[in-house]
């Protein structure tokens, strides 16, 4: 039997240092972007175990679940000179595993400016009230503009909100005394409304009396029950004469 030499030692040493950097692991949302020799393989491997020849072979591990980006809080001034600040989030994911490794140096620090830059152009385009009311729509407009952006990236950008919008104070008090004076001006809207339809209605009403003059004894008769319900009260009712002629004439 042979006795156990250095030189064994070490070759069973490089035989696992081998193995542990050349057998890989890639989860079921995880791409291996392999490099030979500084080449790029045609194929990107995985997911389950690869194997590659190190260190001839380089491994780059790439994520291919939806990555959720929150986009710094950006100082902008709107299209009617009111500034504020704004920040938003994005979802977006790798859909090309090559190209995201390939084409951009480091691709989450790459979205990361890209948004903040298309966030303040696209919103110092617009008044402050667009951008209060109309979200949907800018929401949609920064979407589309970093899903053309980085799809030369192999990346899809699904979605993009902007999540506060921050005011001065001064602002603030302006919009709340605006509102204020917008539901004053609906209510007296609403009460001139009312008292028009109430005319005329009072108008109707005296063309029927007009008509009808005993509809206006009757009416003096029902406010007065109406009037006697409380036995507490002293009424004086005025009573036209007119009632009485038909017992003068008897």
């Amino acid at each position: 039997m042979e006795a156990f030499t250095p030189l064994s030692f070490f070759g069973i040493l490089f035989v696992v240092v081998w193995l542990f950097n050349s057998v890989n692991v890639l989860r079921e949302y995880e791409r291996g972007v392999v490099f030979r020799l500084g080449r790029l393989l045609p194929q990107a491997k995985g997911p389950g175990l690869v194997l590659v020849f190190w260190p001839i072979d380089k491994i780059v591990k790439v994520p291919l679940r939806t990555v959720t980006l929150d986009v710094p809080p950006q100082d902008i001034i709107t299209r009617d000179n009111v500034s504020v600040k704004v920040n938003a989030v994005a979802y977006f994911r790798v859909m090309d595993a090559i190209k995201a490794i390939v084409e951009v140096e480091n691709y989450l620090y790459a979205i990361s400016q890209l948004a903040q830059t298309t966030l303040r152009s696209v919103l110092g385009e617009v008044v402050l009230d667009d951008l209060l009311s109309r979200r949907e729509t800018l929401n949609a407009k920064l979407q589309t503009i970093l899903d053309q952006h980085t799809d030369s990236w192999g990346i899809k950008v699904a979605l993009v909100e902007v999540k506060q919008v921050e005011l001065p104070q001064e602002m603030q008090r302006a919009m709340s005394k605006q509102a204020e004076a917008e539901r004053e001006k609906r209510a007296k809207i609403i009460h001139a409304s009312g008292e028009f339809e109430a005319a005329g209605k009072l108008a109707e009403a005296a063309a029927v009396v007009a008509k009808e003059p005993v509809a206006i004894q009757l009416r003096y008769l029902q406010t007065l029950t109406e009037i006697g319900v409380e036995k507490n009260t002293t009424v004086i009712f005025p009573v036209p004469i007119d009632i009485f002629q038909g017992f003068f004439k008897r």
